[in-house]
């Protein structure tokens, strides 16, 4: 025996039925079975459970408080997989948009503006989740903004902006009274990665030039380093919008490459908003 206990949708329904119709004749109606088929799912729900569930007299039928209880959970259950039901019938209802840093930076609030307003029949929701993929290969979300290429043939991408490299300093750091930095000014610091997400990797300087590194796990934690003076940092512009921080200072990097925002999707499985997803968020790069 490995311990589990097998119940089925029909059977939670059944006992649904029989309390809010307050019998078994009128319960058969509503489900559309007979009498002696809604005692036989009542039965097995209860062989399952191991416990009695309703007491049945010639006129009444009352649950016990074991079957208060079932009921209470079967009526959150079938509420939860109705929806499901009606979401995927609908073509979704809900879009979930993963990011892993900094979501859409300077247009995080325009694009959330502009979409309720332009497709109010599907509820945006940005979704955090510090993986390489935003969250999208865990399904914790449909699609997501990735800073970063995904060598992974399962999604589908398009590039959708660019955003300008800055370095992240302590604000007493020297460099930080620059209106702007060049990579060689950095050779010579601790540069804090993120390998999973982050988009800055040692091989942006030359070979002989390359900073020496230190690994963090989240930005609050890479934050937290960098006002210490403890290291810097290079990111993409959005998250200095996304991360105001006291104590760091962000200043463009005058010789790196731009980074690269791309949204990423399941390839076999696409949402049916990514199109307008998609020409929503070029809209809004182009326009900056």
């Amino acid at each position: 025996m490995d311990g589990r206990t097998d119940v089925e949708l029909r059977q939670l329904r059944c006992l649904v039925a029989i309390l809010d119709e307050g019998g078994f004749t009128d319960a058969a109606a509503v489900l559309g079975v007979s009498q002696a088929a809604v005692s036989r799912t009542l039965a097995s729900l209860e062989r399952a459970l191991g416990v009695r569930l309703l007491r049945r007299t010639s006129r009444v039928v009352t649950p016990t408080a074991t079957g208060l209880r079932v009921a209470a959970h079967a009526r959150r259950v079938l509420g939860e997989v109705d929806s499901l039901v009606r979401e995927v019938a609908s073509g979704h209802t809900r879009l979930r948009i993963g990011y892993a840093w900094s979501a859409l930076g300077r247009h995080t609030l325009a694009f959330q503006r502009q979409w309720a307003a332009q497709h109010s029949e599907t509820d945006l929701q940005l979704v955090r989740v510090n993986s390489p993929s935003a969250g999208l290969a865990e399904g914790a979300c449909d699609m997501a903004v990735v800073r970063r290429p995904l060598d992974d043939r399962r999604f589908d991408s398009a590039l959708v902006g660019l955003e300008r490299r800055l370095c992240a300093l302590a604000a007493d750091d020297p460099l930080a009274r620059r209106r702007s930095v060049r990579l060689a000014d950095l050779s010579g610091r601790t540069l804090l990665i993120d390998r999973r997400t982050g988009t800055t990797t040692p091989e942006l300087w030359p070979p002989d030039a390359r900073p020496a590194t230190e690994e963090t796990h989240d930005v609050d934690d890479w934050l937290t380093v960098i006002a210490t003076g403890r290291g810097v940092g290079m990111t993409a512009e959005a998250t200095a919008y996304q991360y105001p921080r006291p104590g760091v200072v962000y200043r463009p990097v005058r010789d790196a490459e731009p980074v690269a925002v791309r949204l990423v999707w399941w390839r076999d499985d696409p949402h049916p908003a990514t199109q307008a997803v998609m020409e929503l968020l070029t809209g809004l790069y182009r326009a900056q």
